[in-house]
């Protein structure tokens, strides 16, 4: 229960400091933060629950690096689902104040709230597969990163580090692609309350992270030196 309640909170500050900067600030006349602000909360949110929350529970705060960390012997095959499920409610969680915030200003417009999406919902009108590759394969490489950064092999103390700058890189690449999610319960979080073509598009960003993950797993399992 400890580990489900530290995945809950972090997956909670992830969607509320990455998405919390991209709906409250990126925009903000002359002093928004813009793309490269984005990414950089995203990967502190990141960096900051690692050192917070990594000796507790992992730190996973997104479905697809549970099931590539699985795939790739690194986590046990019953604690999937909880893991999955608290994360999911967490990012909700960090959505819903997030949205309490966003409307306490008067005529403000949500907009996409965040979302991830392609073609019209693209920030950069970026059709299907162009959003189906940048998915797979950015998850597919964040994977390598954690999984070669926390292993037993790897520097020690150093692993947050890497995983918070691999994710601003992610970003930097990707948010004019699909808005960057690479995880599926930030994406389900901001779907919900964005509602509409959103809600619609959402299969993707569950189907490609997932895919690029395991990937990632079978592959740096083969990779791997001996523990």
């Amino acid at each position: 229960m400890k580990k489900l309640v530290a995945e809950f909170i972090g997956t909670l500050w992830l969607v509320l400091g990455g998405c919390g900067s991209a709906v409250l600030a990126a925009g903000f006349p002359e002093l928004g933060i813009g793309f490269v602000g984005v990414a950089f909360a995203f990967g502190l949110t990141v960096l900051t629950m690692a050192y917070a929350i990594g000796h507790i529970s992992g730190c996973h705060l997104n479905p697809a690096v549970t099931l590539g960390l699985w795939a790739g012997g690194r986590f046990e095959s019953k604690e999937v689902v909880g893991y999955i499920i608290a994360q999911v409610l967490g990012g909700i969680a960090g959505a819903a104040i997030l949205y309490i915030i966003a409307t306490g200003k008067a005529g403000v417009d949500i907009g996409g709230f965040a979302s991830n999406g392609y073609g019209e919902a693209s920030p950069g009108g970026y059709g299907l597969v162009s959003a189906l590759t940048t998915e797979v394969v950015m998850t597919f490489m964040f994977l390598i990163i954690i999984l070669g950064s926390t292993h037993s092999k790897a520097p020690a103390g150093f692993a947050g580090i890497a995983i918070g700058l691999g994710l601003v890189l992610i970003h930097l690449i990707s948010i004019p692609v699909t808005n960057t999610s690479v995880n599926p319960a930030r994406s389900t979080s901001q779907a919900i309350f964005a509602g509409g073509i959103y809600l619609q598009q959402l299969w993707l960003f569950w189907i490609a992270p997932i895919i690029g993950a395991v990937l990632a797993g079978i592959l740096y399992k083969f990779l791997s030196p001996t523990e």
